[in-house]
């Protein structure tokens, strides 16, 4: 543990959905495994009127709901609940924050580590609050969760209210896919290996696709989705933060300003998607009723109980402007009630440039690399091998794949979640793997060029059945190009 530890990690919105399904039990798998400073103190704080025994009793049912049995433990659970206090907070009533921030000082003994797990719209009045108790000295910091604003507009209005209080360096902006092993994995993949660096460029790589897809439709969160949509809820963050890791040029070291300055540069490459590349770079959708894994299921317009202009799908062609990716289309998708569950980079190398088995009627196919990321994480490299076979015909190809399977490789090795990851960094105050502000507002000004040609258009999102792979003008977008989508 570094010098710059917390000491008290403070969760605002300690009893919301979040909480519950990832940070208490990511904080349960820390625990367990002794990754956390013996001396952390863990405080929830939210508006519900609880007191210490109703919180802890709610941390239990969390961790007992969503760990697997085989990783839970009666002692480790006991322990985390020792560390853990709550106290009822709300930061428009000043009262709550003076014994809130009483609190705090009863218990910290060194740095502060707050969590805002709450509405983006409430970090800004969270940190004025804390700043008017006096609760905001250089031994403290911040994690925010995403979505950092509705729009550019927005989230500037949001990363000011913070930066009145946080200087930069202590503001760790959460997007949870940079957690990932597989994520992390792809700068291992790339920069550590002298055999593909070379070949990562617009010389040798045809297209790339990016894909998040989803089996689940909007589920309890209707009302937010809504709001929100595929663009907003994936494509400006995670959609966003994997393409700038695919492209980046090598950072100088591994480390937080040198990684988020190549990032930054990425996105400032973007070539801007609007008004006639409206309608031949991107692509909303929405699903209807359909079947998922031979299940009929209900349309979103049902599910929400309105009619709605809201995409749960988006299709883009993006295009990265730079020496290294010119002409490279890096194709973006994402949709909810897909065929199957996955998260994948998919780079196509170029062809080689003369097949010397034509004569025979073999074919070649182009190399490829596939980075798997959900719902299972390895890497598969594509390759033409000989069929076996006496060829007297001619010889034949197919393609096989070289698989890197993660698990084999690591069995061992227990695969740490993404909040797990965050946690231990935020708390020891690493920032390589959060988001730095202008990343944030650099993405939203680029989806929002695209948002405000759909807005324009009359049309609205194009339906496609549930359990498909997206509206027909998604396979449009690639086949014009004489790509295909990766299925």
């Amino acid at each position: 543990m570094n010098s710059h530890s917390a000491s008290l990690l403070v969760i605002f919105g300690a009893t919301g959905d979040l909480a519950q399904r990832m940070l208490l039990p990511s904080l349960h798998g820390l625990h367990r495994d002794g990754l956390l400073p013996e001396s952390l103190k863990i405080l929830g704080c939210a508006r519900s009127e609880l007191d210490a025994a109703g919180f802890r009793q709610q941390v239990g049912e969390a961790i007992a709901r969503f760990t697997p049995a085989a990783e839970r433990d009666e002692a480790s659970i006991r322990g985390l609940l020792e560390r853990i206090d709550y106290q009822s907070a709300d930061a428009g009533d000043s009262a709550s924050m003076t014994l809130l921030g009483a609190r705090i000082e009863a218990l910290r003994s060194g740095d502060l580590l707050y969590h805002l797990s709450t509405a983006p719209r409430f970090y800004g009045p969270i940190c004025a609050a804390l700043d008017r108790v006096g609760l905001t000295d250089a031994g403290t910091r911040v994690m925010l969760e995403k979505p950092i604003g509705h729009d550019f507009a927005s989230s500037c209005a949001i990363n000011e209210g913070v930066a009145a209080v946080f200087d930069e360096s202590r503001i760790y902006r959460v997007d949870h896919y940079l957690g990932k092993e597989g994520v992390q994995n792809l700068l291992a993949l790339r920069f550590g290996n002298a055999l593909f660096e070379p070949l990562w460029n617009a010389r040798h790589i045809e297209q790339v696709q990016i894909t998040v897809a989803e089996t689940v439709g909007v589920e309890g969160r209707a009302g937010y989705y809504d709001e929100s949509g595929a663009m907003r809820d994936m494509v400006q963050n995670h959609l966003l933060q994997l393409l700038c890791l695919t492209a980046m040029e090598p950072p100088s070291q591994f480390d937080p300003s040198a990684v988020r300055n190549e990032k930054i540069k990425v996105l400032r490459s973007l070539r801007p998607i609007q008004g006639g590349d409206i309608a031949t770079h991107s692509v909303a959708g929405q699903y209807g009723a359909g079947a998922v894994a031979g299940v009929a299921v209900p349309g979103y317009v049902e599910e929400l109980g309105k009619a709605s202009r809201t995409e749960t799908f988006v299709g883009l062609r993006a295009h990265i402007d730079n020496w290294r990716w010119s002409g490279v289309p890096f194709y973006l998708r994402t949709g909810k009630r897909m065929p199957r569950r996955c998260t994948e980079i998919y780079l196509q190398f170029r062809s080689v440039p003369h097949s010397i088995f034509a004569q025979g009627g073999a074919q070649t196919m182009p190399n490829a690399l596939v980075i798997h990321l959900q719902p299972e994480e390895h890497i598969s490299l594509h390759l033409m091998n000989k069929t076996p076979g006496l060829d007297r015909a001619g010889l034949k190809l197919s393609q096989v794949a070289l698989d890197l399977d993660l698990n084999d490789a690591f069995g061992r090795e227990r695969r740490r979640t993404a909040y797990e990851r965050l946690y231990v960094d935020a708390i020891e105050g690493n920032g390589t793997l959060f988001v730095r502000r202008d990343e944030v507002e650099t993405a939203w000004h680029w989806v929002d060029d695209i948002l405000a040609g759909w807005r324009e258009s009359a049309s609205g999102p194009k339906t496609y059945p549930a359990g498909t792979w997206g509206p027909s003008n998604a396979v449009t977008l690639t086949e014009r190009h004489g790509h295909s989508w990766r299925e």
